[in-house]
């Protein structure tokens, strides 16, 4: 069977450049979204232009000419959209009701996978402020998609190894403490890790499986299901160095927000959620949900202590 032909929109972003190598790996015919908005960025021109290399095809379009959507997307059958939805570097999540109207112009697409790739959106309809902004704006994402009728996968990827595993899950760092670690609570709370590599090409494995039609797959690989407190003791096994440990309670945690930029009070926001609360593993996949270590156990995935032997 034919591979579909694959348009990343955000290619040139963190997780969007992955994606797009992958969908090249896996001998998709490859698109990529050019915006003219880039102006003299020359390293994202740079990144286009390696993909390009690759065999990947450019495609300008641009959010603030719909029509200019709707010609790219006609070219192809699976749209992805990886723009920034993190505060410290751009948030960006409302303007894919862009992409979504020009998908629902369109009327080809096959699938079409929305800038997701944390937690699960629809289970965090407790969230504390400011934080919650991010997780109201990807539900309205997902209403405007379900409304249109557009055939989808959610995907939910827990946390970026990239910005939790390397620092010990700090806030304030993004390589390993020297000689104090920070516990959030006893550290004990499960979470999952994911080197962001391995998020892309599970993520392109599912846009031509009919297992994940409209369905949310969780990335939930076992070895990569670990507390704070393991990432820890592999850090120091590794390291050949104890840390002190200190532990911060739930209620002087949250207290910390106060005085704090936005952007760092939406990280504290998901930070509460994700290690107090366990909301990534406190919960049993249903039947709107599959799991993409179980669906495709041929990928390799990193495990954690070998992705922290790079730190040491």
């Amino acid at each position: 069977m034919a591979k579909s032909k694959v348009l990343v929109v955000g290619g040139t972003g963190y997780i969007g450049r992955r994606l797009v190598r992958a969908s090249l790996d896996q001998g998709h015919p490859t698109y990529v979204l050019q915006r003219p908005e880039i102006g003299l960025d020359i390293e994202k021109l740079q990144t286009l232009l390696s993909f390009k290399r690759r065999g990947a095809h450019l495609i300008e379009g641009s959010f603030s000419d719909v029509r200019t959507l709707v010609d790219a997307v006609r070219q192809v059958d699976v749209v992805i959209c990886a723009m920034s939805g993190v505060h410290f570097r751009s948030h960006n999540i409302l303007m894919q009701l862009k992409l979504v109207e020009a998908i629902k112009e369109a009327g080809n697409v096959t699938r079409f996978l929305p800038s997701e790739f944390g937690m699960d959106p629809a289970l965090m309809g407790h969230a504390i402020e400011p934080g919650r902004v991010t997780l109201d704006e990807k539900m309205e994402v997902r209403r405007a998609v379900e409304e249109a009728k557009i055939p989808f996968t959610y995907i939910s990827a827990n946390c970026f190894a990239g910005y939790f595993v390397g620092n010990l899950s700090q806030l304030s760092s993004l390589t390993p403490p020297k000689d104090t670690v920070y516990l959030y609570g006893d550290g004990n709370v499960k979470a999952v890790f994911l080197d962001e590599d391995d998020i892309a090409t599970y993520t392109i494995k599912t846009i031509d499986d009919p297992r994940t039609l409209n369905k949310t797959v969780y990335l939930r690989p076992p070895e990569n299901i670990l507390s704070q407190r393991q990432l820890v003791e592999m850090w120091e096994k590794l390291s050949e160095r104890t840390l002190e440990k200190r532990s911060i309670s739930a209620e002087d945690f949250l207290a910390s927000m106060k005085g704090l930029d936005y952007a760092q009070q939406v990280g504290v926001g998901h930070f509460y959620h994700i290690f107090y609360e366990g909301c990534l593993t406190n919960f049993e996949i249903g039947e709107d949900g599959e799991e993409a270590s179980q669906l495709y156990p041929e990928v390799q995935y990193t495990r954690m202590d070998e992705y922290l032997k790079i730190y040491a």
